[in-house]
């Protein structure tokens, strides 16, 4: 497993991180620590969590995940693994999180207690990388800003950074870390897939002036890419849900990853795959390493045998003639998620 710097950070990582959103809801615990030993096993050091975790988000699970990832955490050597979390995004905007009695916001009191909430349940003194789950660009930068330097001052945070962002976010933080002498940001996690490539447009070039590393998330387009939604919509599967029963956010998000043109081109990468005698899971979570703005691609899992074809992406790079197919696709068939 190859192992990458995050930003400008001290901090150096497996080019793989897994992801825990799914431990609580879709994998019950014994089922979350064989996930989290075969990742170690794979040679994976990085973990991701958030305290809204596990999905869908509801008051009665909000920080389950992060309480079993602390109970495993709590079994090895605490410098061992590196481990993320994020605080939630303001109660106003897009999503109103399940937490803090439905006030989220990115200010002093919440920044603090959402941290202080993290560090007990994951049963550690210190958080390597801490993140704003989704941005509140309407409020000043430097009251979150100048909250997230005084945990890096503490000790209780290593590194910052954001989620779900844009260029605008990026370099509002940027700027006012230079500004006023605080903490830089060293990464930002967004969605980026086979199937979203939109932060190649204009994000990356920030990124790659900014020294600023991506971890992208859902490389597998929430499973779109295994192909499971190509003939028909299956029962049990995580959009399927959402699209039957969820409410409009859901159901939005739903179409967004699973529609014609999303099925479409995930068809065509398939077909690229197999040419090329590989899992279509590993193309998409290699092509997802194989930029030179990411640091660590997030997957995820809901059961061990899922690991298998993802984790066989480590230290594979892709051919340039594939690549060319995949880019061939990606004209071809413009943004599939929109």
């Amino acid at each position: 497993m190859q192992q990458r710097r995050l930003g400008t950070s001290g901090i150096v990582v497996s080019e793989i991180c897994l992801g825990t959103m799914t431990f609580g809801t879709q994998a019950d615990k014994k089922e979350s620590f064989e996930i989290m030993d075969a990742a170690i096993e794979a040679g994976i050091d990085f973990f991701d969590t958030a305290e809204v975790y596990p999905v869908p988000p509801s008051a009665e699970l909000a920080g389950l995940t992060e309480e079993w990832v602390g109970e495993y955490l709590s079994t090895k050597p605490r410098e061992s693994l590196i481990i993320a979390s994020k605080i939630a995004g303001a109660a106003h905007g897009w999503f109103n999180p399940p937490i803090r009695h439905g006030k989220a916001a990115l200010d002093r009191v919440h920044l603090r207690r959402a941290l202080e909430g993290s560090l007990r349940r994951l049963k550690t003194d210190y958080i390597d990388l801490y993140q704003i789950h989704w941005p509140d660009h309407g409020m000043r930068v430097t009251d979150t800003l100048e909250v997230l330097d005084d945990f890096v001052r503490e000790g209780k945070v290593r590194a910052i950074g954001l989620s779900n962002d844009n260029p605008y976010g990026v370099m509002k933080f940027l700027a006012a870390s230079e500004l006023h002498d605080l903490t830089r940001i060293d990464t930002v996690q967004n969605n980026f897939s086979l199937n979203n490539r939109r932060d190649e447009d204009e994000l990356a070039e920030c990124l790659r002036r900014e020294n600023v590393s991506l971890l992208p998330y859902s490389p597998l387009a929430g499973g779109v890419l295994s192909g499971k939604y190509n003939k028909e919509i299956p029962d049990d599967a995580r959009f399927s849900e959402y699209l039957k029963t969820g409410g409009p956010r859901q159901k939005t998000m739903a179409t967004r990853f699973v529609n014609e043109k999303s099925i479409a081109s995930t068809a065509r990468f398939m077909e690229i795959a197999d040419e090329a005698g590989l899992h279509v899971l590993t193309l998409a979570t290699a092509w997802s390493k194989q930029h030179d703005f990411v640091a660590s691609t997030i997957i995820g899992a809901s059961s061990p045998d899922q690991l298998p074809p993802i984790l066989a992406a480590a230290d594979l790079t892709l051919a340039p003639e594939i690549m060319e197919k995949i880019d061939q696709v990606s004209q071809e068939i413009l943004y599939p998620m929109g």
